[in-house]
């Protein structure tokens, strides 16, 4: 593995993050979380389906592509808990994810194009590639756990809300791209980790999350002198003065 260079693992991680900001992205905006299917017995009406998202809500007749009832105010009166803690689950989720994804290109820029051995002075000032992607790597793995641990609650409140009234209330499809977005910034972050565990093991002493001084910086060093010792110098330095008889 390339572990100086840019190498396919972390732009493989790169993409992978990208698209799962983008499904995440989706499902926020499409009104596809849950159906209500209302039928009707009346041969001259057509049964009506009600898509509901986090923002807004829309009903269709069956057949139609236009909304009978378009409310764009509803996310300022959702009633239903799962929605509610989604619409601050899912931004949470994609700023975390969006920060992991600027760590990671930082990481890629900082491999490409900064010298391999850094200014030993700079040290404590400069940011490393794998400082970069190891917190990255963290940074996705939050991001996956809240956007997927309110959308597996989505599917039990569907249960809940069958059994407490009738069963027309159906999952769509914003509930699959949530869980397979989660499975996307999960893959990212495994990506990450495989490609540090990799190439933590390189003899250098800057392949560290945190740059460290070299062990030649404290071989060196001038340790001060006690009194005593600066006493023994002087008396080592002093000459002896013999008498002849």
């Amino acid at each position: 593995m390339g572990c100086r260079d840019v190498h396919a693992a972390t732009v493989l991680a790169f993409l992978s993050g990208t698209a799962s900001v983008a499904g995440l992205f989706a499902a926020v905006l499409l009104p596809n979380w849950r159906l209500m299917r209302l039928h009707t017995f009346n041969k001259n009406e057509k049964n009506l389906t009600v898509y509901t998202g986090l923002w807004i809500k829309c009903a269709r007749f069956d057949g139609s592509r236009d909304c009978v009832i378009y409310d764009t105010e509803w996310y300022t009166a959702v009633d239903q808990l799962d929605l509610r803690v989604l619409q601050f689950a899912l931004p949470c989720s994609m700023l975390t994810a969006v920060s992991a994804l600027l760590l990671c290109l930082i990481g890629m820029c900082n491999t490409a194009f900064v010298s391999k051995v850094p200014n030993i002075k700079l040290a404590k000032c400069l940011v490393n590639s794998p400082g970069c992607h190891l917190v990255a790597g963290l940074l996705f793995l939050l991001a996956c756990a809240i956007c997927l641990t309110p959308s597996i609650w989505v599917i039990f409140y569907n249960n809940y809300l069958n059994k407490k009234y009738e069963p027309v209330f159906t999952f769509d499809i914003s509930v699959y791209i949530t869980i397979a977005s989660a499975g996307g910034l999960f893959f990212t972050a495994v990506l990450l980790f495989l490609w540090y565990c990799a190439c933590k093991t390189l003899p250098s002493p800057f392949w560290q999350p945190l740059y460290s001084h070299a062990s030649s910086m404290h071989s060196y060093a001038s340790q001060p002198y006690s009194a005593r010792s600066r006493l023994s110098a002087i008396e080592i330095d002093i000459p002896v003065v013999t008498h002849a008889s």
